[in-house]
């Protein structure tokens, strides 16, 4: 019987020993390897963009919205004064900048026999509103004309125009 409990302390002892020696391994290994020991987790998502919102238009005058323009009529009317040869250096949230010409026509002696004449021209566009005819769409609504040489007469070197359209 005594040597039973004997052999039965000394199993004992060596479940002991294995076990501690288990925990030293896992122990071991899971300061060596730490995203070893840490619980699976799902992949890393990349964060989503936001959605980049369309750019501020200007309108046309037959209602179509345009984004950097080549070429812009300021005279819807009657066709006497455009501007061309746009280089846009910023077309912001905000405001819109560009270089150009202003071909204006003299309407001497009256327009049909009028010659266009080009005035250098620097062209601001700014205060952008929702377009109630586009849902979701911004406009800018004031173009301000700066002239740094001679402006068409009768219009001063800068001046400011609401956009209607």
């Amino acid at each position: 019987m005594v040597t039973v409990r004997r052999h039965a302390a000394a199993v004992a002892a060596r479940a002991r020993r294995v076990a501690v020696a288990g925990a030293a391994v896992a122990l071991a290994a899971a300061t060596a390897f730490p995203a070893a020991a840490a619980a699976p987790t799902a992949p890393a998502r990349a964060p989503v963009p936001a959605p980049t919102p369309p750019p501020v238009v200007v309108v046309d005058c037959f209602g179509e919205p345009q984004v950097r323009p080549e070429e812009y009529l300021l005279a819807c009317g009657d066709g006497n004064n455009r501007l061309v040869g746009l280089r846009w250096t910023d077309w912001g949230a905000k405001t819109a900048a560009a270089t150009g010409t202003d071909m204006v026509n003299d309407c001497r002696p009256y327009c049909a026999a009028g010659r266009f004449r080009p005035y250098p021209v620097k062209v601001t566009l700014s205060a952008p509103e929702p377009w109630p005819d586009r849902p979701g769409t911004t406009r800018f609504t004031q173009i301000r004309l700066t002239f740094p040489e001679a402006a068409p007469a009768p219009v001063p070197h800068d001046v400011t125009y609401k956009l209607v359209y």
